[in-house]
């Protein structure tokens, strides 16, 4: 033999020991590497060389004289492979780089492997060595031998798997969050120490999980753990290293491509800022830029999840503005710039619409201004450099986005900064090429207008950085400027201070300077007058918009939108200015300019206020002195001109500003100075408009004129400008003049007439004024109009023109000099006269009128110069001689004057005068002839001229204000415009961020939450009794009734209670009766409620299945196609109804699965009750009533998981009929109960006793609609005993029976008249109520917990029935035996059992401890239930009522109560005579609850249901069949053949057959029938398959049938054909791992017989091996060593494997098209606790329970859903020596049979033992058994155990006794199994032979059938049916 090398993992051997044949080998990384040697020339030349040369035959023992003395390999040795053939140098790579401990390196690896198994000579691993010899993996079985010595070494990641994976370490995250924070946990300076020298604080961390371990989801929810572990550390903890780890293991499961893992790791610790936002400033800026470069290594993969939305959640969250933290401000904003970078980076890449979306969400919601500039210097940044640009131009244009920042300008708290920017970003925009002009007319508020926008300002942003702003948008925003916007904004200005309006004056004077049309354009602006003349008020006057009304407006007049857009003399916008002027007393004169800015100036700050109008002066705070609130003013630069502005004082600015060398006069001096720019350019402005601009001279022209100086007028009235009313108004005049004089002097031929026109209508205007306001204000007749009138009259010769209209107007203007001679002022005076003098010279007075009007008005001005001796009497004079001398003989004033003084040039004329003025003859002659005629002539000649204008100024004053209304109306609409069109949407998408936010926010702290109590239960496998860090005082253990149910429906098993109660504050309330609550009785109100909703027929509950449903239908035929994708079919509101409570929820139907998702606010454990299965799961689903309405589905699936789910009443039947199409199962599901019951075969069934009677009573209450999830419509089931006294119970007897003709209330007879009178007697007055028997009913809610009191949840369950108290002892149930006497005593009484009776042992018994209290008369105190004398424990009681259901009598009998309960009896005229009728609101269909509309009342209603109870459905309207007797059966079965009989009927008539050797001497571990073997329709009654496996791996498929019709022989076998040939023998692939014992217990059938699951292998994998190919089709290696045992559950579902490495997995079965392929590549759990190994499993998917047994002596019991830990059982034993638990077994009740055996015993005897534990763990019995158990296998209620001593014994499941004598086989048994009709026995021998043990008594010889005794010798037969063949179990002597 050759002798040749295998390697155990990492061995030391002794240099002389080794041979050198050349081998290549993969060197383990960083280990002394083989390398040196292997190239190495000599070594070269071999591994070149051909094959043939290097392999030849030696003897053993001569190789060192053939090879010479070997060279040991110093160090440790990998697997060893040899090859035939060179290697590539990339697959030497491939295998180096799979490590040392690759156990299968060609399974998994790159292509570039796959071609060399083939090539293979040898193939040792040091997994695969026992002792000296190493096992050949290569096909070519060269098994070597080893020398050397083995050592194995596990990885610590592999230890930490075996116990619990990776969340066995977070207990010790925990640990330090509970540190106590003075313990500085690292050493001063650590900080120098680089990540690299200090062990990152986790890591254990960078160690990934094996990728054997644990099933993916497992391991994503424990990142998500760890994640919410981290949050918890001290701050202190969260330093760079732990920043370095997760950097680490972020690295290695990328290189790992585990995506999903890596997706949670992302989630809940890269990007979970929680957790880093715990650690001090460089950590946070190392994390930011450490997901920077994750990021941008894979943008894409991030842009969703952790794109802008994600990045802006985060700076509001953590960075935002009013974050209390530990940072200074200065940290934060860099934070925030580090994390806006990434923000940029992302939308430089390209922006899509909702990420822009995002940011203006943000920027609506946030509010924070440094948090806002960012974001728009981050827009505005983009907009200048990225590539993007041009699509966020796009974006940024569509309505609704970027022009919502105007919301932005409108928020007072934010300062000149913001709303620059926002400026900045419009100007960007406007100035955008690449858009359309249209795009961008909804920037330019083309529809809504600025007016809109200005209106909304409030008075305190109006500063000159925003009036710029506007003003550059507005001039710049078009190619010709918008006047209606700018005119707005110039209204915007009337409320800033006189610096602001200078800036948007001199604008305005620009324009009209430079552009043609600006002033037409101005005047063409609706009532431009106003808007310009209002920038004349006084600064104190700025927020005061209140146009002119009479009186003082109140302050409380309300702001803003209250009032109709018409009201609009008030103003829009009244602000704080509205306040009467703080100025007491008279308003500030002129001259105290100074002193009333002074004043106002303590009242600044109240107009901080905005638009809350309603502060008055008098609320307003202590009002500081200006200094102190002073702010240095923006913008000390720029051209004189603006820093004129600047420096000035703008009082729409809450500041004011002093530089530091101003004085305060000083400022006043410059705000003066401003004002005085201001009015001058004002004047300019309005002049060039209204003379300019207004075109033409007719009355229209002068209308627009005139309003000015209403304009002025009117503001004047209310306001204080800051020059006079007149003084403007003059001013005016004075200029018009001018410009009138240059009009006429430069005027083409053409337009003369024009200007003429104007001239003469402003010289009538100009007498008016002065006539009108020049009495009041001397100072109007100035010098400057006096020189500009007479100009102008000059120029247009009125003095010499004839006609009508110039004699008027010289009239007019000698009119205006005799005003300016009265003036005081000497200049004007002198100039007037000379002026008069000179037209008097030449003109001819024509008239005595005239003549008399110049004396008279001369004359009043020199008698007055004359009594006031001023000098105006000199210049007068000579004018007066002309005048004289020119009238003298008009108005006969020698006559009248003899001793007037002669005028021709008289030198003393003078002083003559001067006295002859005070002489009576003058004074008379004037007052009695000159005076009257003057007035008579003024009268004449001017009045008609002053009603003319005095008409000109109404009209004036009525247009204005006709215009000042339409204006404001328009803005007004404005308003409301840009309020809908900006603000609203601005605010709507503030809310709906902010609403997102929140939800965000919420679902983040559901998450948490959740994942916090997922950990909770996750530690509680940790710290339990058999975890890792289990507690020293393991807390006592509550439980509660599970859902889980067996195939009959029994929920037979307890769970961990972890929120137990002992209820004793109820046990308090019960008995401290004073506080006892009288419940008020609402039945009459009820009684109401329930007349008006009676149903007086009931309609069948049917449903119409649409006939072809477009949705559904047609893809039925692919959806079994493996790669179709999951669509979503329809998703429903619902609520999952349990015991419990009701839980809403949604339940959604896919093409493959049914989800429902728990919609209630706190889930236990984290995942609440949310599910999801495969449709194909779907076993039954049934239409269910609740609270009597037809809205409800129970569905039923094929492990027994049930769910009962309510929908909205129209809803239900559209799921339902969904899912029967997508099942296209024939479900009976259309049909009523009734339908479903006869369709089901149940009673056939149940009367050819091929059901029990427990199961198909609970079959009937499953179609008749009773749900264990539903109190009030509760499985219902009979008393079926009357004797509840008696020592024994003796079951032949048909006394002990309950008579199950009769409701339970007249079973005594003595009660049966009173309720017949009562129902005869009983008339309900309002008909509403029919005639009943009995008030309660035999089910209802409070009678299933009066039952159940003892366990929870029923427990809590009642004391919330009993509102919260537990009802007095009296009422409990105490006692079976009393219990069953009060029925036969009270007639009223009528409550049946419930299922439990029959198969629950431990609500019999007070396991939680509750204080039930004490009985009223014996004072005895109410704990476990009183049973019957005839039943020694709960247990017993159970196992014999259980037997008493299904004994004879009830057989014969039970039709009779199924009558009453669910058959004809229930109602009608048949229930009436029975004695069976009961109150009629318990009755289905009797109650329409949809008709009770009011909600209160439905609920009362309900209640009142569910508290009668209901009546199940009606399933038969006939009597229901006999069952037959056991005789009958018997008979029938002998007719039939095709009924084998069961060999645990007849025990004393087995027999043994043996069929001819499977494989010769080889032991056969494995012979089984799988259950359920799908048979095609044609080949019904075709034999099916029977599986075999001998020791050596050999398999076989045999037919099989166990009866046959044509002989009477007792089964059919037929050997496989490939099994004795050995060139068509299959084997198991894969050597079996040396010193692993090949039992029966590592392999598993499929129960379609078509796959085998087998473990013991050498590489620690779980195998699927086809049966019919004999091919490995799937390999699983997630174990960490050896797998020893498998087993798998009784639907298919789950396989569950367990270790040598003291773990179990349990594994789901993959299905397709309903046959089971292989096994999902995950375990759906790993299971932890056993210290040793595993060495038998069991599993039960519809208990949850996967239950494993182990060499350290336990049994462990987990669930399987969630994989939590249930209990231990220790079996007992008196040896001290260790005991193994060999064998499990499950049964259908749950009952746990477990084989125990002492390995270390010597002696047989009291080796082997086998208990029994039931289903909840309590130890039931034991038995020592006298041989060696080798496998043993539970059907129905029996065990059948081989031994290795060669018997087969059948042993019952309750008492442990032997059933029959123990059958010899002779040979070592080493596998037995029962075939599904539990016809026979197969027990497989040591010998290799199959055993057939079935009933041996034949049935009646029938004529032509062949005698037995031609068979009876013991030849081998090798005929097709060798089941004759009797094998002699005794010795033949």
């Amino acid at each position: 033999m050759l002798h040749r090398l295998g390697r155990p993992q990492d061995h030391h051997p002794a240099p002389s020991q080794i041979p050198d044949p050349p081998v290549s080998m993969a060197p383990a990384p960083g280990r002394s590497s083989l390398g040196g040697i292997l190239s190495s020339p000599g070594w070269g030349g071999l591994l070149g060389g051909k094959p043939e040369s290097v392999t030849k035959l030696i003897s053993a023992g001569t190789q060192d004289s053939e090879w010479g003395s070997p060279t040991s390999l110093q160090g440790q040795l990998g697997g060893v492979m040899v090859f035939h053939e060179p290697l590539q140098p990339a697959q030497v790579k491939a295998l180096c780089s799979a490590g040392p401990n690759s156990i299968s390196p060609f399974k998994n690896q790159e292509s570039e492997l796959g071609d060399l198994p083939p090539k293979l000579l040898l193939n040792y691993s040091p997994k695969a060595c026992r002792n000296p010899i190493c096992l050949d993996l290569s096909p070519n079985m060269l098994h070597g031998r080893l020398t050397g010595n083995k050592v194995v070494n596990w990885d610590i990641k592999d230890m930490i798997n075996c116990v619990g994976g990776l969340p066995v370490l977070f207990p010790i995250l925990e640990q330090l969050a509970l540190l106590p924070p003075d313990q500085p946990s690292d050493p001063p300076g650590s900080e120098f120490i680089t990540p690299d020298l200090a062990t990152p604080a986790e890591g254990d961390w960078v160690i990934l999980p094996s990728n054997r371990a644990s099933g993916v989801s497992a391991a994503l929810s424990r990142v998500a753990t760890l994640g919410a572990l981290l949050q918890k550390l001290p701050a202190s903890l969260v330093d760079v290293s732990v920043l370095v780890s997760v950097q680490l293991l972020v690295e290695q499961v990328t290189f790992e491509k585990n995506t999903q893992l890596l997706q949670q790791l992302h989630t809940h610790l890269l990007f979970n800022f929680s957790i880093w936002n715990q650690g001090d400033f460089p950590l946070r800026i190392g994390h930011i830029q450490y997901m920077s470069t994750i990021i941008k290594d894979s943008r894409k993969q991030f842009r969703k999840k952790y794109g802008v939305q994600f990045l802006l959640d985060t700076i509001r969250l953590y960075y935002g503005s009013s974050r209390e933290g530990d940072l200074s401000e200065d940290d934060v904003r860099t934070i925030r710039a580090s994390l806006c970078g990434l923000l940029k980076y992302y939308i430089s890449k390209g922006v899509a619409q909702d990420e822009l979306q995002s940011i203006l969400g943000y920027m609506a919601a946030i509010g924070d201004e440094e948090q806002l500039c960012g974001v728009l210097e981050l827009l505005l940044t983009l907009l200048q450099t990225s590539a993007a640009r041009d699509q966020l131009f796009l974006l940024l244009f569509e309505p609704g986005a970027a022009d919502t920042c105007y919301g932005l300008l409108l928020n007072s708290k934010h300062s000149d900064r913001l709303r620059e920017l926002v400026f900045k970003l419009f100007e960007r925009m406007l100035r955008c090429d690449r858009v359309y002009e249209k795009s961008k007319q909804r920037l330019k508020l083309r529809e809504v207008g600025y007016s809109g926008l200005t209106l909304l300002f409030s008075d305190i942003n109006i500063t000159p950085t925003l009036v710029k702003s506007l003003l550059n948008q507005v001039v710049s925003a078009d190619p010709v400027v918008n006047y209606k916007d700018l005119m707005a904004l110039v209204q915007l200005t009337h409320r800033a201070g006189p610096s602001v309006r200078l800036l948007v004056c001199k604008k305005l004077y620009q324009l009209l300077q430079s552009q043609q049309d600006a002033a037409v354009q101005i005047s063409r602006q609706m009532c431009w007058q106003e808007t310009l003349k209002r920038g004349f008020l006084e600064a104190s006057f700025v927020g005061r918009t209140s146009m002119g009304t009479d009186e003082e407006r109140d302050t409380s007049d309300s702001v803003g939108d209250s009032r109709s857009v018409d009201s609009l003399d008030t103003g829009e916008l009244l602000s704080l200015g509205d306040t009467p002027t703080p100025a007491d007393g008279p308003k500030a004169s002129w001259a105290g300019k100074a002193l009333g800015l002074s004043l106002d100036l303590t009242q600044a700050r109240l107009y901080e206020g905005g638009d809350s109008g309603s502060q008055t002066p008098g609320s307003a705070p202590s009002t500081p002195s200006p200094l102190e609130t002073t702010k240095p003013f923006p913008g000390g630069g720029g051209p004189p001109s603006e820093r004129e502005a600047a420096t000035s004082s703008s009082f729409g600015e809450d500041s004011f500003l002093f530089s530091d060398d101003m004085s305060l006069g000083e400022s006043f001096s410059s705000l003066e100075r401003t004002e005085e720019e201001l009015s001058r350019m004002l004047l300019e402005v309005v002049l060039c408009v209204m003379w300019r601009g207004v075109e033409g001279s007719d009355d229209a022209a002068w209308l627009e004129r005139g309003q000015v100086f209403s304009a002025l007028t009117k503001l004047g009235t209310a306001n204080e400008l800051v020059l006079p009313v007149d003084h403007i108004k003059l001013s005016l005049l004075e200029r018009m003049l001018e410009w009138a004089v240059t009009d006429n002097r430069e005027a083409t031929a053409a337009m003369l007439p024009q200007h003429t026109e104007n001239a003469v209508r402003l010289l009538h205007m100009l007498q008016d004024f002065l006539q009108a306001e020049g009495l009041v204000n001397p100072a109007l007749w100035s010098e400057k109009v006096l020189e500009e009138a007479v100009t102008l009259m000059d120029s247009l010769m009125v003095w010499y023109s004839s006609g009508a209209q110039w004699l008027q107007l010289s009239q007019v203007g000698i009119r205006l000099l005799l005003g300016f001679m009265a003036q005081d002022d000497m200049q004007v005076c002198a100039m007037a006269t000379a002026k008069l003098n000179t037209i008097l010279q030449t003109k001819q007075v024509e008239t005595q009128d005239e003549a008399c009007y110049l004396l008279g008005r001369l004359e009043g001005i020199l008698s007055r110069s004359v009594r006031e001796q001023t000098e105006t009497y000199s210049f007068l004079i000579p004018l007066l001689r002309t005048l004289l001398s020119k009238i003298h003989k008009l108005l006969y004033m020698e006559l009248h004057l003899p001793s007037l003084p002669d005028t021709n040039g008289s030198p003393s004329f003078f002083e003559d005068f001067q006295l002859y003025c005070s002489s009576p003859e003058w004074r008379l002659y004037l007052d009695k002839y000159i005076i009257p005629y003057m007035k008579q002539y003024e009268i004449e000649t001017f009045s008609q001229g002053h009603e003319t204008m005095a008409l000109f100024w109404k009209d004036c004053f009525e247009g204005f204000m006709v215009n000042l209304h339409r204006r404001e109306r328009e803005r007004g609409e404005s308003k409301i415009r840009f309020q809908e069109q900006f603000v609203e949407p601005f605010s709507r998408r503030g809310r709906q961020e902010n609403l997102r936010y929140n939800s965000m926010l919420k679902q983040l702290h559901s998450q948490h939450s959740a994942i916090l109590r997922q950990w909770k239960a996750a530690r509680r496998g940790l710290v339990c009794e058999r975890g890792p860090w289990a507690d020293r005082q393991q807390s006592e253990m509550h439980w509660r009734v599970s859902s889980a149910e067996n195939y009959s429906r029994m929920r037979l098993k307890l769970v961990r209670n972890y929120n137990f109660d002992l209820h004793r504050e109820a046990s308090a309330l019960r008995d401290n009766l004073g506080v006892q609550q009288q419940q008020v009785c609402a039945q009459s109100l009820l009684l109401e409620a329930v007349k008006q909703v009676k149903v007086s027929d009931l309609e069948e509950d049917m449903l119409e299945l649409p006939e072809d449903d477009p949705g559904g239908g047609n893809n039925l035929g692919e959806s079994e196609e493996a790669g179709q994708k999951e669509k979503l079919v329809l998703w429903e509101d619902c609520e999952l109804v349990t015991v419990v409570d009701v839980t809403p929820g949604r339940l959604e139907l896919t093409t493959h699965h049914i989800y429902f998702y728990d919609s209630s606010t706190e889930k236990e454990e984290g995942v609440g009750n949310d599910f999801k299965w495969p449709l194909s799961q779907i076993r039954e689903i049934h239409l269910r009533r609740y609270n009597l309405r037809r809205s409800a589905l129970e569905i039923f699936l094929i492990d027994q998981t049930n769910y009962f789910l309510n929908f909205k009443k129209e809803a239900r039947n559209k799921v339902y009929s969904r899912i029967l199409l997508l099942r296209s199962l024939s479900l009976y599901g259309t049909r009523s109960p009734q339908e479903l019951l006869k369709a089901s075969g149940l009673t056939q069934k149940w009367v050819n006793r091929e059901i029990s009677n427990f199961d198909y009573l609970i079959q009937l209450n499953t179609i008749a609609g009773r749900t264990y999830n539903d109190l009030a419509q509760y499985p219902v089931f009979p008393w079926i005993l009357a004797d509840y006294t008696s020592e024994e119970l003796d079951l032949s007897d048909p006394r002990v029976f309950r008579d199950l003709s009769k409701p339970v209330a007249v079973v005594n007879e003595r009660n049966a008249k009173a309720v017949r009178e009562k129902y005869e007697s009983f008339e309900d007055p309002t008909g509403t109520i029919d005639r009943f028997h009995y008030g309660t009913h035999y089910s209802n809610a409070a009678g299933v917990m009066h039952y159940l009191i003892r366990v929870e949840p029923f427990t809590s369950l009642h004391i919330q029935l009993q509102s919260g108290r537990f009802d007095c002892a009296d009422r409990q149930f105490h006692s079976i035996p009393a219990t069953w006497q009060t029925l036969m005593d009270n007639p009223n009484d009528v409550k049946e059992l419930i299922p439990e009776f029959f198969y629950f042992p431990e609500f019999l018994e007070n396991g939680n401890g509750f204080d039930l209290g004490r009985l009223q008369i014996s004072k005895e105190r109410v704990n476990d239930v009183i049973l019957p004398k005839w039943a020694k424990s709960p247990e017993d009681f159970i196992y014999k009522h259980r037997k008493a259901l299904e004994s004879e009598y009830v057989s014969a009998h039970l039709h009779e109560w199924i009558d009453l309960i669910f058959g004809y009896e229930q109602r009608g005229p048949a229930a009436v005579e029975a004695l069976n009728v009961f109150y009629y609101c318990t009755y289905e269909g009797a109650v329409d609850l949809d008709a009770i509309t009011d909600e209160k009342e439905r609920k009362a209603v309900e209640g009142m249901i569910s508290n009668f109870g209901q009546t199940p459905c009606q399933l038969l309207k006939e009597p229901h069949p006999v069952r037959l007797s056991l005789e009958e059966v018997e008979k029938r079965k002998a007719r039939l053949d095709t009924c084998p009989l069961s060999i645990f009927e007849h025990f004393t008539e087995l027999k043994s057959f043996f069929v001819e050797g499977i494989s010769d001497n080889v032991p056969l571990v494995k012979a089984m029938v799988p259950k359920n073997q799908s048979h095609s329709f044609i080949s019904q009654g075709s034999p099916d398959t029977l599986v075999t496996l001998s020791q050596n791996g050999l398999m076989g498929t045999h037919s099989w049938l166990p009866y046959d019709k044509n002989i009477s022989n007792y089964f059919t076998f037929i050997k496989d054909p490939t099994v004795a040939n050995p060139k068509t023998q299959r084997f198991l692939g894969g050597p079996f791992s040396p010193g692993v014992e090949v039992t029966a217990r590592l392999f598993v059938v499929s129960h379609d017989g078509k796959l085998l699951f087998s473990g013991g292998h050498w590489d620690n994998s779980l195998r699927v091996t086809s049966l019919l190919k004999g091919k490995t089709v799937g390999q699983h290696i997630r174990h960490m060593d050896i797998v020893t045992c498998l087993a798998t559950d009784y639907c298919g579902i789950h396989l569950i494997s367990g270790s040598r490495d003291t773990t179990c997995m349990v594994w789901q079965v993959l299905q397709q098209g309903g046959a089971p392929v292989g096994l999902c590549p995950k375990p759906v759990q790993v299971l932890y606790g056993h210290t040793d190994e595993v060495v038998s499993v069991s599993i039960s998917t519809e208990l949850d329970m996967a239950v494993s047994g182990s060499r350290d002596g336990t049994v462990i019991i987990h669930t399987i859903r969630r994989g939590q830990y249930m209990r231990s059982l220790r079996p007992p034993c008196e040896s001290s020596l260790p005991v193994s638990i060999m064998h499990l077994a499950v049964s259908w009740e749950g009952r746990l049979v477990v084989h125990t055996c002492i390995e270390g015993k010597a002696t047989l005897k009291d080796r082997n033992a086998l208990h029994v534990y039931s289903v909840n763990g309590k130890h039931l019995c034991t038995e020592s058994l006298q041989e060696q158990v080798t496998d043993l296998c539970v059907s129905g209620e029996y065990i059948v155990l081989g031994s290795e001593q060669g018997f087969l014994s059948i042993r019952d499941l309750y008492s442990l006794a032997l059933c029959a004598a123990p059958m010899a086989m002779r040979v070592p048994v080493h596998c037995v199994s029962v075939t599904k009709e539990q016809s026979h026995a197969l027990v497989g021998l040591q010998d290799g032979k199959l055993i057939i043990v079935g009933v041996g008594k034949p049935a009646e010889m029938r004529s032509g059938q062949i005698t037995r005794k031609l068979w009876g010798s013991s030849k081998r037969l090798t005929q097709i049916s060798s089941g004759e063949t009797e094998y002699h179990t005794r010795d033949q002597n």
